[in-house]
């Protein structure tokens, strides 16, 4: 399969993947400015210092006559996709300067990392676009945001009266790492669409001294945790990931954050998108929102490398030929058969297709954010009839939760 995408630029620009020793040359001044706020004295410096935690990043550049000007890298990780963990290629820091940009370099970079990735056994892919229409003519589809909710401490009062068996304790991250990231780990395996990030990564993540950790247990078991910060007295308590294995890890969580009444006026905290927090309490009021606006504030995509490699997830038992068109990577004739359980998927000739998908079509079925009768509408496909009936037996509707922030 040829991966790389077309590129308008003259013979002198080369795109090539570079190592470790490279990256602080030639992906720093890139990031610098696409990323952060310049000018800024000493960015670049700063910048170099995380390069420990990008350690395990595939990065690609274009180089105009030796000299990056744009620059993409991939994460690898690990996700689950409706109950099975799959090694997933999270897509970050795709960047370019000022004067390669509406080229193609950008879109070049990000085919030749899929690619890398896909040879190297990933999947699926996903990550925070920075347009969704851009990624999705590389494949990708959009998956569900999460959602904020802000509170009073007044909405979680109840809580301190109750009667609830476990504590929480709160530190600094590094003071209960480790069993977060069992957390994590136990979270990986029971939520589809969670993701986990490399060591390496997470590394950067427990050495943060910019936030506590509130972490709940029941006995001796982790079964909650999220990450806080309080602008001062009087403000707010600014919460990140709500992360809970169990009601009860909720219930505890929720009640620290009511401990704060008298400090803070009000909480914010992150919850998947499923969550239904107006169910939390009885007079439970709060703002819960999902925003999704350009460019900081786009909710997650994601999308399918390899058919034959989601070969044993869960799906419904229903049997299919499909076309997979326009796509580098899974372009082709399909047949996908859940008789069992477990999705077989092959490619197979000499098939009439039951349907025509694209790429972002057969991930949004994958990833359970697609109905097969959205795939018309979206330009997604065509599947009709018996057809749209069989996929949707074999990829029931499903509900994502992307958690890895990358």
């Amino acid at each position: 399969v040829v991966r790389r995408a077309l590129v308008a630029h003259h013979e002198r620009v080369k795109i090539r993947q570079i190592d470790a020793s490279e990256w602080v040359e030639r992906t720093v001044p890139v990031h610098a400015y696409a990323f952060a706020p310049s000018p800024s004295a000493g960015i670049r410096e700063r910048m170099a210092g995380n390069q420990p935690f990008y350690a395990g990043d595939i990065t690609v550049v274009a180089e105009d006559d030796g000299v990056a000007v744009a620059s993409a890298s991939a994460v690898p990780m690990r996700q689950n996709v409706r109950g099975t963990v799959f090694r997933m290629a999270g897509i970050a820091g795709v960047a370019t300067l000022p004067q390669a940009r509406r080229r193609g370099y950008a879109s070049a970079l990000v085919t030749e990392l899929l690619g890398i990735m896909r040879d190297d056994g990933h999947p699926v892919s996903t990550l925070y676009p920075f347009r969704p229409s851009f990624y999705e003519r590389h494949g990708f589809v959009g998956l569900p945001q999460a959602k904020t909710v802000v509170f009073p401490l007044s909405s979680v009062a109840w809580l301190r009266s109750a009667s609830l068996a476990g504590d929480v304790r709160w530190g600094t991250i590094e003071e209960h790492y480790n069993a977060y990231r069992g957390l994590l780990e136990r979270l990986l395996a029971a939520q589809h669409g969670f993701a986990v990030l490399p060591g390496s990564r997470m590394e950067r993540f427990r050495l943060a001294e910019d936030r506590w950790l509130a972490t709940a247990w029941a006995g001796d078991a982790l079964i909650g945790a999220v990450t806080y910060e309080i602008s001062g007295y009087g403000g707010d308590l600014t919460a990140g990931d709500l992360l809970t294995a169990s009601p009860l890890g909720r219930a505890l969580l929720l009640g620290f954050f009511g401990t704060h009444a008298g400090q803070v006026e009000k909480v914010s905290v992150v919850v998947p998108p499923g969550e239904t927090p107006e169910l939390w309490g009885t007079d439970f009021a709060a703002e819960i929102s999902s925003n999704v606006a350009f460019p900081t504030s786009l909710a997650p995509m994601g999308r399918v490398l390899s058919v034959e490699g989601l070969a044993g997830m869960p799906v419904g038992v229903a049997h299919l030929a499909v076309e997979v068109v326009d796509d580098p990577f899974i372009a082709g004739h399909y047949e996908l058969d859940g008789s069992s359980g477990l999705l077989d998927a092959r490619r197979a000739t000499g098939l009439v297709p039951d349907a025509t998908l694209t790429a972002a079509g057969l991930s949004g079925l994958v990833y359970g954010v697609l109905d097969p009768d959205e795939l018309a509408i979206r330009g997604f496909g065509r599947a009709g009839g018996e057809a749209a009936e069989r996929l949707r037996t074999l990829f029931p509707r499903a509900l994502p939760y992307l958690h890895a922030h990358f």
